[in-house]
């Protein structure tokens, strides 16, 4: 049995806590599709041979990161949910292993665009679409060009493994993401990226740390765990204007925000955690952060001016 953290009480007396693994497939994406498909399920299936029984892959990992500069030939790589030329496989295979599979993928909604995921259960089960909702546009993250604003609101799904809350990448530095996806009963936020360098930042900006450390506010404030997802490697633009170094760190957070696993920052790997939801349920509740909360005052949060 994995040792039990500090934190985490006894559960009552004839009653036993499961621990739930998981595993972060750190993974380079190429301009094959097949090939970027075919090499995030051996990582499905290197995770589940080693007992993992959810496994999150990075964003958009089914081609090189073309939101890099704004190129009106990209939107070809979307596809409807229907008819999806990969999400069916994910699906089979998600049965085949059992486990839980979130998938990132670029959806086409009629006229419509959008950086999508599908959550998908471990009997292969679709549980739903969540549209990534908030949208950067900035030098080498040109992704207001590509993607509607999405419009399904935030969601936590319940799975074989419990009730999971995914955001897609610029929603990891919200912290009203995190919130309202552990108001629906997420004991489990997860977080795909594709996030690197930035190539227009004085003095050679790092945003690395910064980055986990606002995930790991997130499990701090909602005391539960949660864990993130990058790509790496160099990938340069298909008009070879733009580059952008992808800096891995994949990394899971316990309910205190320390981090109970981490990748390094240039290597292919799996990260693989195991987490222990009924004891950091009980902590969650003694904690009393959701106890304490005070929505009646929470009014300046629904307009941009705090009025």
């Amino acid at each position: 049995m994995p040792e039990r953290p500090v934190w985490a009480s006894e559960a009552p007396a004839g009653q036993a806590d499961a621990t739930v693994r998981i595993a972060l497939a750190q993974m380079a994406c190429t301009d094959d599709l097949a090939r970027n498909v075919a090499e995030a399920e051996r990582h499905v299936r290197a995770a589940a041979a080693q007992g993992a029984r959810l496994v999150l892959l990075p964003e958009l990992f089914e081609f090189l990161y073309w939101p890099q500069v704004e190129d009106e030939r990209w939107f070809a790589l979307a596809h409807a949910v229907d008819g999806h030329p990969f999400l069916g496989r994910f699906q089979a295979l998600a049965a085949e292993l059992g486990v839980v599979l979130p998938v990132s993928f670029f959806e086409k909604a009629g006229q419509a665009h959008f950086n999508s995921l599908q959550m998908i259960d471990a009997d292969g089960t679709a549980l739903g679409v969540y549209r990534k909702s908030h949208i950067p546009d900035g030098p080498g993250y040109e992704e207001k060009y590509y993607f509607n604003p999405g419009d399904t609101g935030f969601k936590a799904w319940r799975t074989a493994v419990g009730t999971v809350g995914v955001g897609i990448c610029w929603d990891q530095w919200y912290p009203e993401c995190a919130r309202a996806m552990a108001l629906q009963g997420a004991e489990l936020l997860l977080y795909p990226t594709a996030i690197g360098s930035e190539p227009e930042a004085s003095g050679g900006l790092d945003t690395k740390d910064m980055w986990q450390r606002a995930m790991q506010g997130h499990a701090v404030s909602n005391a539960m765990y949660v864990a993130g997802v990058n790509r790496v490697g160099t990938e340069r633009s298909l008009d070879d204007r733009t580059e952008a170094t992808f800096y891995g760190s994949s990394f899971v957070a316990d309910p205190t925000g320390a981090k109970v696993a981490e990748a390094d920052r240039a290597s292919e790997s799996l990260v693989l955690a195991d987490l222990h939801l009924g004891a950091a349920r009980r902590f969650r509740a003694g904690f009393g952060f959701f106890r304490d909360r005070r929505p009646e005052l929470y009014g300046s949060l629904m307009g941009f001016d705090g009025r």
